[in-house]
């Protein structure tokens, strides 16, 4: 049995939480500081998360941010990144006091970084800033896939891959997670997984405007009824912009493929917070307006993302490699009308 905490009681960290305890694991979901309110919630409601519309196993713990720092002084086997990819610092501070070289750290959450005007991955982000607090050995992998939180809370068939340079850490965290609704290949390109992981949310946005990029002159009764030719055409473009984007920084071609990349992308395209903003881009909506008018307190972390890297990107690769990727960027980042060059 290995003792897990997570930190971050969002729906996906307290998703999670449910196939490891479910594998005799001693599991502890912790809050973070701007959670208290929701821990309180959760606990007095008997363990009901609103987020997640269920309620989680009596047999997870579930605590506010005070109790942490009192938690991980004693043995902690794995600890669990739930935090949003602006909080990664944060976490990284909470943890570097009692972080010990034996404890693994499994990254749920996607993204990328902008460090000294290079693109890196959460994980290298996680590394760098623990070495800067004495801690040169640092074991981190990467959890990806196409997971929706819910599914996975009520136990929905559900595949992803963890991955970590050494395949034998892969392979040991897949037994201790691993059940028969909830299962996981492995990988060792760990920057293949959280390019692609991370990059499909630009692209789920993308696909998700099909509709308004169907035919301008058509009816939108129309549209929404014969989209799905444009959709298709976006989903082939968009996988092979994404080869050739996580393959240009280091990332294996075929990792784009799996469930990190294709799997992932499908989940995100067909529904989700992504695609929503994206069906408003596709409308004609400036990025701004949408998300005042529609989506003011929901995080998009398509464009989260393309906020975070989308200035790196324009000035590294070549728009005529990255037609789709530069045409999203520009909208979000410019807040320009999407436009497509056919």
């Amino acid at each position: 049995m290995s003792k897990i905490i997570i930190i971050g009681a969002g729906a996906m960290g307290s998703a999670f939480a449910i196939p490891c305890l479910e594998n005799k694991n001693d599991v502890t979901v912790v809050g973070t500081h701007l959670e208290d309110d929701l821990i309180k919630n959760i606990k007095s409601n008997n363990n009901f998360h609103p987020a997640l519309s269920l309620e989680l196993p009596a047999k997870l713990k579930v605590e506010e941010f005070n109790k942490l720092n009192s938690i991980l002084e004693s043995r902690v086997d794995i600890i669990v990144v739930g935090v949003s990819s602006v909080g990664i610092k944060w976490f990284v501070d909470q943890i570097a006091k009692n972080y010990k070289k034996s404890t693994s750290i499994i990254l749920l959450t996607k993204g990328l970084a902008i460090e000294e005007n290079e693109l890196i991955t959460l994980s290298d982000k996680i590394k760098i800033l623990l070495k800067k607090k004495g801690h040169d050995e640092v074991n981190v992998s990467a959890i990806k896939g196409p997971c929706l939180a819910a599914g996975l809370a009520n136990k929905m068939r559900t595949g992803t891959v963890i991955a970590n340079p050494d395949i034998k850490e892969a392979e040991l965290l897949k037994k201790i997670i691993s059940t028969d609704y909830y299962s996981t290949e492995i990988s060792d390109d760990l920057t293949g997984i959280e390019l692609s992981g991370a990059i499909k949310n630009i692209y789920s946005m993308l696909i998700g405007a099909s509709e308004g990029l169907s035919n301008s002159l058509a009816s939108k009764e129309i549209q929404s009824k014969y989209y799905l030719n444009t959709s298709a055409s976006l989903i082939h473009r968009s996988i092979s912009e994404m080869v050739e984007f996580v393959s240009h920084y280091g990332g294996r071609a075929e990792t784009v493929y799996g469930l990190a990349g294709l799997g992932d992308l499908y989940v995100s395209a067909i529904g989700g917070r992504n695609s929503m903003m994206g069906k408003y881009l596709g409308e004609g909506y400036l990025y701004k307006d949408a998300k005042e008018k529609f989506m003011k307190n929901i995080t998009v972390e398509g464009a989260q993302l393309a906020l975070e890297i989308g200035q790196k990107i324009l000035q590294d690769l070549n728009p005529k490699h990255f037609p789709l990727m530069f045409s999203m960027l520009n909208t979000i980042c410019e807040n320009k009308k999407l436009e497509i060059t056919w």
